[in-house]
């Protein structure tokens, strides 16, 4: 019987890491279809404002529940351009969660895509480093839609980091303020295979991006390659 049991042990410390590895690279790529879809939707994020993004944050399926007045958790992966002052191109994907209130979404069980851009280096470097609160840490605010919009409205022009989601078909700019994002470096352990922090994957370019992440590099490098903010 303990010869069972230890053999039972032993098989999930073998496939335990591996069936880690194998979720987290199905969000990674699930997060480049996701971005895929909403850069070739008519009514998409301007082009303006994706081109004054430092970072991406995609966060696939996030749910909903209900405790108290409900709430909301995701997990899904934050992408920068590279460079001290992100001005190269789109580089490894770092793993983030998201918590938080129920922002005001009204969806029931169904599952929603967000997108987060951040429009500044501060913004970037705080998310990366701990936790943060948006719309208290940071400031955070619904991103403009539509391929007319301007990047110069008032609102994305104080907001640190603009969202967005996408539920039912729908695509919006909405608020997530209230919620906060951190950096999921147990996740980053799956992907990479070591001990990773989010500062390490960004800034010191310590591992070159997994396969899983082709498409989402990919979709925003044919898309915007160019950061064009005066950061």
């Amino acid at each position: 019987m303990k010869r069972a049991w230890f053999g039972i042990a032993l098989l999930l410390v073998i496939a335990l890491p591996a069936f880690g590895q194998k979720k987290e690279e199905e969000r990674v790529e699930n997060a480049g279809h996701v971005m895929q879809e909403i850069l070739n939707i008519p009514d998409d994020i301007p082009q303006s404002v994706i081109d004054k993004a430092d970072c991406v944050v995609v966060l696939p399926s996030v749910l909903k529940f209900a405790i108290g007045l409900g709430g909301s958790y995701g997990r899904g992966v934050m992408t920068c351009r590279g460079g001290e002052n992100f001005k190269g191109h789109w580089g490894p994907p770092t793993m983030m969660a998201l918590e938080g209130g129920s922002f005001g979404l009204q969806l029931g069980g169904q599952a929603t895509d967000f997108v987060l851009l951040l429009m500044s280096p501060r913004s970037a470097k705080s998310i990366l480093s701990s936790k943060v609160k948006l719309g208290g840490d940071v400031s955070a605010a619904a991103g403009p839609v539509g391929r007319n919009a301007s990047a110069e409205t008032d609102v994305t022009l104080r907001a640190e980091i603009l969202s967005y989601s996408r539920a039912r078909g729908l695509f919006a700019g909405i608020s997530l303020a209230g919620s906060t994002l951190r950096p999921d470096n147990d996740a980053n352990k799956n992907v990479y295979g070591k001990e990773l922090s989010a500062q390490d994957i960004v800034f010191k370019h310590a591992v070159p991006p997994p396969p899983s992440a082709k498409l989402l590099l990919d979709e925003l490098n044919k898309k915007s390659p160019t950061n064009k903010s005066e950061n």
